[in-house]
Order: C-alpha cells, then structure tokens, then sequence
C-alpha cells in the first residue's frame, strides 16, 4: 500500500492539449450553464445548472458556492481534508484538493492490530481444515475485525452538508480513501481523481456462493447515503495501482479487496451524475442496495447520469431498484477479458430505467443481450442505443438471446431535465475528449 506511482503535477502543456480543453470547458459550460455564476476556471464557485438532470430539481444543487473567505480550504493531507470537512459544520464551503492526498500514506500495517497475520488466517481458514458449514470465527477473525476497524475510522471521511470539493489543476485526487456523503444535503464533487479504497482485512466467508466460499470486501470510493441533491461531475473513478486482476487468489477465489466505485442507496435522491471518467473495476454503481428496502426507497433514488464514459467495468453500471433513473449519453467499453462476465444495466425491483441514446462497444463474440441484465419484473426504455455503431433495439436482442430473462419495454415516464441530448453516433468522441478529471481547463 505504500506505493506511489502516479504522475505528478505538469508543468507545461501542449497547444493541442490546451485547445483540447479549451474545447470541452466550452462545451460542458454551454451545456450545463455552470459559467452564468463563474468564472470557468473557479470551479469552487460553479453550481449544477438548470434542467441538468434531477440534481437540478426545486432549490438545485449549489454545494458551497455561496462560502466566505473564511469556508475556503486546500489541503495537500489527508488529515488537512478531514479537518477540512469538519470545520464550520454544514456552513456553505469549499475544499480544493491540491494534487494526490494519500488515505492510507502509512500502508495497511499502520491497521493491524491483535496479532492479525494473513498467513495465519489462511491456514485457519483453508477449507481444508475449517470446511464450508459455518462462517469463520476465533482468534485470526477478531483480529482481522479489530483491524478493520482501524481502517474503517481512519479512510471513512464524512461530508457535510453544503459542501463542493474540487480538485486543483489536472492531476488532484483522492487515493484510498473512502468519501461519505451521509445523511446531508447539496454536496458537489469535480475533477477529482479517485483511486477505490483497497480493503486490507478481507472478510473469507466459508457459507457464501452456495458453500464453496468467497472473499467479501468494504469500502466503496464515494456512498450517497440518505442524501438529497448531488452533483458528481468530471472525475475519474478507477482502481488505479490495484487493478482487480492483480489480486492473489486463495482458496480458488479472486481475494476480493474492491466495493463500489459510486453507489446511490438508503433514500438518496435528486443526484446527477455527468462527465465522470470509470475504468477498471468490477463492482460499479448500485442505486438502491436491496429488494426490501421500498419504504426507504419508494419514491426516491431519482439519478441522472449523462456523458459519462465507463471503460472496462464489470458490471453495474448502473444496477437500478426502485428509482426513475435516466441513463443517456454516456459511453460503455467492455474488454476482451470481460466479454464473457458482464452486463451493463441492471434492472432490479420496482426499478424504472430510462436507458437511451447512448454508445455501447463490444468486442468481438461478445454476447450484445448481456448489456441487460434481469433481477426483476421491471419495464425499461431503451430506445435509440448504438452498439458498436450499429442501432440496436437492446430489449429485444436481449429478449431473443436469453428467453429466460424476457423483459418489457416502457418505463412509465419520460424525463424531462436534460441538457443537449447529442447523436448517440458522437458520443465516444465527445466524452473521451472531455470527460473526467483534468478536463475542465
């Protein structure tokens, strides 16, 4: 975990760089309408703008723009940002991060505590000795809880209400830590680089995955939990130096130390999410993080997500229960090495996903029915997607390709806070030019 291999800050920058940015601050700001109140530059001081999906619904999203000199922050330490977030309550404020703060600086051995020792717990836990009928327990798991404890306290950074963060330049951000948008309200986050928290204590779990057992993970990189009006906006979300597929595998299983890149759960509501850049993970989104939760949930969990390109995830992307949820413009690369395992929607219980005009590329043999994926009787509209450049009713390829998972079409709305709704055909250009962080000039 000590690692540090990320570019630095660039000094320089080239014509055709410049004018490739020049070229997508133009563009977002003439679609979102975020350089009415601001310079483009003073992101701190730009809010959601009208119509731009349901973050802008009623009162809008305005995060902190409206602080004093005294609510502004930038911190260069992970202890300066958790400082930071707690200074002046929910007070309007905004917090610039200036380059890579390190969650973890001090690597997982800072956490472990109670004689936890992962060869330890290996040899407890090896099917072999301790089997599949019950979970684990003894002395290696309470150290390993204990320890986990120490990281859940020290990478958990909790924002408050009224709150925008933004990273400074092109190259600031966030590594292993885990961002709690808990219980508020009106919190934006922009060109921010966010590597997912690595869990150091995974949970191996003998009874899971029909008893042959299964490595389970904490942490997701940013959780809306219980909050209203959010703007996430041109940041890059990625497993960074710990790539899924660089993790050891014991006892037959991929130890699983990644959750969620961007999860929306417990009653959140009124969230866009645009110009966001996710690469490399598996577990992407889930709006809505269980099937009896409609009392929590019914009603809510109203997302917006446009222009953003997703690269190499798994799946989830979104997986959707109970929320009208509008998906278009964005952009869907699935690898080679994902053709076989993935999907790209997710439709869940009571779901109403509003899926369209965006541009989905396959590789080769990939089975285009899997970009759906049925968890529940929930019609959807998915209507004017490209798959590999080629419209594609994704409903009825999904039908025909796996008969077993029939879906309906029509979700019983029709949004109605969009910004430009661009030809799905030049999407991929569109947002591989500007989206994510460092994008914004």
């Amino acid at each position: 975990m000590n690692a540090q291999i990320w570019h630095g800050h660039a000094t320089k920058i080239s014509a055709k760089r410049a004018a490739v940015l020049i070229g997508c601050t133009a563009l977002v700001l003439g679609l979102t309408g975020t350089g009415a109140e601001a310079g483009p530059r003073d992101l701190g001081r730009q809010v959601l703008g009208a119509g731009d999906g349901w973050g802008s619904e009623g009162a809008g999203t305005t995060g902190g723009s409206a602080a004093d000199a005294e609510h502004v922050y930038t911190v260069t330490t992970w202890a300066e940002f958790k400082a930071a977030l707690k200074a002046g309550g929910d007070a309007p404020k905004i917090i610039k991060v200036d380059g890579m703060i390190d969650a973890v600086s001090e690597g997982c051995e800072a956490f472990v505590t109670g004689g936890y020792d992962l060869q330890q717990y290996l040899k407890d836990y090896d099917p072999a000795v301790w089997g599949n009928d019950e979970v684990a327990s003894g002395p290696q798991e309470d150290a390993r809880v204990a320890s986990a404890a120490n990281q859940d306290t020290e990478i958990k950074a909790n924002v408050p209400s009224n709150t925008t963060i933004v990273g400074v330049g092109r190259n600031s951000g966030i590594l292993g830590g885990s961002l709690q948008i808990k219980g508020v309200s009106n919190v934006i986050m922009r060109n921010l680089t966010i590597e997912a928290p690595l869990d150091c204590f995974p949970k191996w779990d003998p009874t899971d995955d029909n008893k042959t057992g299964n490595w389970n993970s904490e942490y997701d990189a940013v959780v809306v939990y219980g909050t209203d009006h959010v703007w996430l906006d041109h940041n890059t979300f990625t497993d960074g130096r710990y790539p899924d597929s660089e993790r050891p595998v014991y006892f037959g299983k991929r130890f699983q130390q990644h959750d969620g890149l961007t999860d929306i759960v417990r009653g959140s509501n009124y969230v866009t999410v645009s110009w966001n850049r996710y690469q490399d993970h598996d577990k992407n989104m889930l709006i809505g993080n269980g099937d009896g939760l409609a009392s929590t949930d019914g009603g809510k969990l109203k997302v917006t997500m446009h222009h953003n390109r997703f690269d190499g995830i798994l799946q989830r992307s979104p997986r959707v229960r109970f929320g009208q949820v509008d998906v278009y413009n964005n952009q869907y690369v699935v690898t080679e090495e994902q053709k076989d395992d993935y999907y790209v929607f997710g439709v869940g219980i009571s779901s109403q996903l509003h899926a369209t005009d965006n541009a989905i590329s396959l590789p080769a043999g990939a089975s285009v029915g899997k970009v759906l994926k049925k968890w529940n009787e929930s019609p959807l509209t998915a209507e004017n997607n490209y798959v590999n450049g080629k419209l594609t009713d994704l409903i009825a390829v999904h039908n025909a390709e796996i008969p077993a998972e029939t879906l309906q079409s029509g979700a019983g709305w029709t949004p109605t806070l969009r910004t430009k709704v661009d030809n799905p055909k030049a999407v991929p250009g569109i947002v591989n030019r500007c989206a994510g962080a460092g994008r914004l000039g």
